[in-house]
């Protein structure tokens, strides 16, 4: 907001987050600055999530990836353009939610995630992890930092047309067989509609909204081109 000096003034938090105060009132909006939140990975999944979950008025993020921008990368990762390669992802997300969002604070970790557990995890308190690799190895190793600490996290997964997206509450992530596969074409509007599923979830929770946990979605294209979403209890 520019005032008529040509001055920035920085808008109010009722201003700022009106239309959602409209959606679930003022003090559950407020609840939200107490929350702090774990992206891991800055690719495609993340960056849609940085986008959206950034300006939300979720207080404390912290941002989890140790990859550097490529050319082949900014068609799907909407946070990065044309220059950018070179760069540390988590950096220059948190850069841009940052100066989108002055009621949140992002702290990047430019290192993996285990190194993450290791030595920066210790002292901070969080209230959701929601994962935004492309590794399975990796989910793992997130499901049992987040049983070990209790802290709920939300899986999501994207390849060609489809994707998986589970809150993580009960459940295992066991239940997927860690295997090593080649990852196969993919284009950007399933990203942020699968980061999407996530991201409402992660609203949804934060604020006390009733979700469904443990429950699978799984949305795919059919053969006839329909949208179609199967849901399945995890185990």
């Amino acid at each position: 907001m520019i005032d008529t000096t040509g001055t920035f003034m920085e808008p109010s938090f009722e201003a700022y987050f009106y239309r959602q105060i409209e959606l679930w009132g003022e003090e559950k909006q407020r609840s939200l600055q107490d929350k702090k939140v774990a992206i891991i990975g800055c690719g495609g999944l993340g960056c849609s999530l940085g986008v959206s979950l950034g300006s939300s008025g979720i207080g404390e993020f912290h941002l989890v990836d140790f990859d550097k921008v490529s050319a082949h990368n900014i068609h799907r990762q909407i946070a990065f353009k044309e220059g950018d390669e070179g760069r540390l992802k988590a950096h220059l997300l948190a850069e841009i939610m940052e100066d989108r969002c002055s009621y949140t604070k992002v702290y990047p970790h430019c290192k993996k995630f285990e190194d993450f557990v290791e030595q920066d995890s210790e002292n901070i308190k969080l209230d959701l992890i929601i994962d935004a690799t492309d590794n399975l190895e990796v989910r793992g190793k997130i499901d049992k930092f987040a049983k070990e600490r209790g802290i709920p996290w939300i899986y999501g997964s994207v390849e060609e047309f489809h994707g998986h997206v589970c809150f993580f509450d009960k459940s295992s992530f066991d239940a997927f067989k860690i295997t090593n596969q080649s990852p196969k074409g993919i284009a950007a509007p399933i990203v942020m509609f699968i980061a999407s599923l996530q991201a409402n979830l992660a609203l949804r929770y934060l604020v006390g909204l009733p979700i469904k946990k443990d429950l699978l979605y799984y949305a795919r294209f059919d053969k006839e081109g329909d949208l179609v979403v199967d849901k399945f209890g995890m185990p």
